[in-house]
């Protein structure tokens, strides 16, 4: 297969070889997006939007957020009757099909273990903690964790975590974090993004939430459920996506190969085999333009995105500022299946305007004889598109090479409305 053609096959796959539909989506086109992504990642950063909102703009164009919280997170007993998906550890902190979450039962047993990322040791002075918890949130939730501190009337002492970690938490949160872990817990609603506690029964359906799969029944699902979000992919790429055990899912594609559930595909200049589900569609030509979030799944595993793009991508958030090569919040530009530019985005709420830090061109696109101009005015329709959905009023274009050309474009294109 050439490296061409696998790449159409991946925007196909992705939902990225067209434009959207001039119709914005519905509660239904939202639902089967993200049952084919399989997820969308959570990420607490809300600099230019927040990262789940994202992928799903790139590839439905202008959409209601709030259809979205509605499936993810019901405020009303109607939408709750609805609800679509549900939060768990995923990729990492993602939403999920409510279908899928006991297919993730197996990283719940995992992470009973006292071990484990969201307790240690942390706890062991209050073997009670978790009993008092999860009876609290049994009976008054949905909770955040500093009200079931004011319903314990304990358990809010600061306190590092004793096996490391970004935050000091108190008892009650890290306990609510163990739960939620250990899938006693879920997600009942979020409240200005932060999480309030259910117990899993009250949110996730009878006939969903008694189903028990066992470990490598799952692991193939979930290879499965990869293998059609990305199209063509490495087993490393299959792995990543619910970053699965490395040689649990080895066996999976194995197993999955022997099934005829997979085919095994060689791919020019890959240097490994590939996977596809038989029947993939390779679309015949891929247009469109998308700006990806950085935790855009067809970017977020980055040996992927160089080894189908050449294109060389690090997040700039957790790198030091001096070491940032594009600025802090990137996006890459999607142009006719290239990669061919990058912008580090801001939205100023307060000012009412989505900032452009810095504006870059990918210098080996214009080597291989893209225009600069085109790609400077299709990212400035990207943009404008991206701020009226956000509710700001304007563009404002800051620095990076691409700056000039970008401005220029803005200027002549029609005001925003």
């Amino acid at each position: 297969m050439g490296a061409a053609a696998a790449r159409r096959a991946v925007l196909g796959a992705q939902g990225l070889d067209a434009p959207p539909r001039s119709v914005p989506p519905n509660r239904g086109g939202l639902t089967r997006l993200v049952r084919h992504l399989g997820l969308l990642q959570l990420d607490s950063v809300n600099v230019a939007v927040r990262a789940h909102y994202a992928p799903v703009f790139a590839r439905l164009g202008a959409y209601d957020r709030d259809l979205l919280d509605a499936l993810a997170w019901p405020q009303t007993a109607a939408d709750r009757r609805r609800r679509a998906f549900v939060e768990f550890w995923a990729h990492e902190a993602s939403l999920i099909p409510v279908e899928d979450w006991p297919l993730l039962r197996w990283r719940m047993r995992d992470n009973t273990a006292r071990t484990n990322r969201w307790l240690g040791t942390a706890l062991d002075h209050r073997p009670d903690i978790l009993d008092a918890v999860h009876d609290a949130v049994a009976a008054h939730g949905p909770m955040e964790a500093r009200q079931v501190e004011e319903v314990l009337g304990h358990g809010g002492e600061r306190r590092a975590r004793a096996h490391g970690g970004w935050w000091t938490r108190s008892d009650v949160k890290v306990a609510c974090e163990h739960l939620f872990a250990t899938g006693v817990l879920t997600t009942g609603t979020r409240r200005g993004f932060r999480r309030a506690y259910a117990v899993s029964e009250d949110v996730i359906p009878p006939g969903v939430h008694a189903r028990e799969p066992d470990r490598a029944e799952s692991m193939r699902a979930l290879t499965l459920r990869a293998a059609a979000a990305h199209g063509v992919a490495t087993e490393p790429d299959l792995r990543d996506h619910y970053r699965l055990p490395p040689a649990e899912s080895r066996v999976a594609v194995a197993e999955l190969v022997d099934a005829g559930e997979l085919e095994e595909v060689e791919v020019d200049g890959w240097g490994a085999p590939a996977y596809r589900l038989p029947g993939l569609r390779v679309p015949r030509r891929v247009t469109g333009r998308a700006l990806l979030a950085p935790f855009d799944p067809l970017i977020w595993f980055r040996p992927r995105t160089e080894r189908i793009f050449g294109f060389t991508y690090r997040i700039g958030i957790y790198t030091p500022a001096e070491r940032r090569t594009h600025g802090y919040y990137v996006f890459p530009f999607l142009l006719d299946g290239q990669l061919v530019g990058r912008v580090d985005l801001k939205t100023d709420r307060a000012a009412g305007v989505l900032r452009v830090p810095a504006a870059f061109a990918e210098p080996e696109c214009i080597e291989r004889g893209a225009d600069e101009a085109r790609v400077a005015a299709e990212l400035a329709g990207a943009l404008r598109d991206m701020a009226a959905w956000l509710g700001v009023g304007d563009v404002v274009v800051e620095g990076g090479p691409l700056a000039p050309a970008l401005s220029r474009a803005l200027l002549a294109g029609a005001p925003l409305v």
